[in-house]
């Protein structure tokens, strides 16, 4: 599967974005999808994951409660919605692919993702 994010850009501390992420392929719906993001000097961390069937999703507590991640299979697209940005959102934001093995996995480990997207830079002002 190859994955484009897109729907990055600048917004003020408080604000809201979208990033989405859009499969080519028509075995979309087979895979768990996340979002991982890498500000500059730090290492790629986990942000959100959704299971293939959309039926369990998981988030790293920095972005709980804030962050919500959906799919819809027929469009072959997975989402982020972020809101209460800060500017410790600040980072380029990956989608990846990871290849489950039960309807409801889910996986926060980088390395078990098999594909990954070019990523889409978010970036918040103070």
């Amino acid at each position: 599967v190859q994955l484009q994010a897109s729907g990055g850009g600048l917004v003020q501390t408080g604000g809201s974005l979208r990033p989405s992420c859009a499969a080519s392929g028509r075995t979309f719906s087979t895979y768990a999808m996340g979002w991982f993001r890498q500000a500059p000097g730090r290492e790629r961390e986990f942000v959100a994951v959704i299971s293939r069937n959309s039926g369990r999703t998981g988030y790293a507590d920095s972005v709980k409660g804030r962050f919500t991640i959906s799919r819809d299979n027929a469009k072959n697209m997975v989402y982020l919605q972020m809101g209460s940005l800060k500017p410790e959102d600040t980072a380029v934001y990956y989608c990846a692919a990871d290849r489950p093995y039960s309807d409801s996995y889910i996986s926060f480990a980088r390395a078990n993702y098999d594909y990954w997207g070019q990523g889409t830079l978010v970036t918040v002002s103070s």
